[in-house]
């Protein structure tokens, strides 16, 4: 069967269409516009490094490992599986989590201060206690700083290896760098500037990082059982692979997560560039 230009065409708006309402909602269109449009002094200026990764149809694989690395800490996966409502409601928080990347990557200043203290007023609220009776909140900085780190470290590996126009080091230096001035707006104490940093910081909440029950459930609900039709699982398992594929050793085992180093070099590999490629062609943004 052969496609003609009109049908390719009508599937990549469909297939655009139906991926960009589940990652921004049914108003994702008009918040679009805004976020690009509307005039005013940026964050970040565009061709800037963060523009760059963020914008990228790797950010699938980077969100789905990050999700999975930050339930390791026991205080923050408490705080998700109580305050989240991740079962109840996955395509909201998708949505709020991708909304707010959105407005403080490309939205006016204005714009992300305004997206900033709405999340920190978020934060305050959110206390309670670990099934061990450890208390959390959600404005801890030190657990704001895990979270921030757990996100860059797997945006960053994740458009290393499948984003359309890899960094060079130091861009991913930079990269590092302009994160954390969202991470520094937020609350998070001295975030890393550079990789080195980042490293370095991974490897001191090493001692802190444990599979709890809650982190083994949500690992599963993530890979095994999420909400979507027969149709899409098979892509989604691909883009969940290349997920775990850069999840480092001692990220699996806590999570009973296998390692399959020879697969994942070479079919994971593949079929992650496949999926991420489709998700990028099909959601190429309209011209400006």
């Amino acid at each position: 069967m052969e496609w003609s230009a009109p049908s390719l065409a009508g599937a990549r708006t469909r297939l655009g269409g139906a991926l960009f309402e589940r990652v921004a909602g049914p108003g994702g269109g008009a918040a679009r516009a805004r976020i690009h449009d509307a005039p005013g002094e940026r964050w970040f200026p565009p061709g800037s490094a963060i523009r760059t990764v963020h914008g990228d149809a790797s950010m699938f694989v980077g969100g789905l490992r990050a999700l999975l690395l930050q339930s390791l800490h026991p205080l923050a996966m408490a705080a998700v599986a109580a305050h989240s409502g991740y079962k109840g409601d996955p395509w909201g928080r998708l949505q709020r989590t991708s909304t707010f990347l959105a407005v403080t990557t490309f939205g006016t200043a204005r714009d992300a201060e305004e997206a900033v203290e709405r999340v920190r007023a978020v934060h305050e609220r959110i206390r309670g206690r670990t099934d061990a009776g450890e208390a959390y909140h959600a404005a801890d900085p030190h657990l704001l700083t895990w979270v921030h780190i757990a996100e860059v470290d797997s945006f960053l590996r994740a458009h290393r290896r499948y984003g359309a126009q890899p960094l060079t080091e130091d861009g991913y230096d930079t990269y590092v760098a302009e994160a954390a001035r969202v991470a520094t707006a937020l609350g998070a104490v001295d975030p890393p500037r550079d990789q080195a940093e980042l490293a370095d910081r991974l490897a001191a909440y090493g001692p802190e990082l444990h599979g709890t029950r809650q982190a083994r459930e949500a690992a599963r609900f993530l890979l095994l059982n999420p909400p979507l039709p027969l149709a899409a699982r098979p892509p989604y398992a691909a883009l969940a692979a290349s997920a775990v594929s850069l999840l480092p050793a001692r990220a699996r085992l806590p999570l009973l997560l296998p390692y399959l180093p020879l697969v994942e070099e070479t079919g994971v590999r593949l079929a992650g560039h496949a999926v991420v490629g489709t998700i990028r062609w099909a959601m190429a943004p309209p011209p400006r």
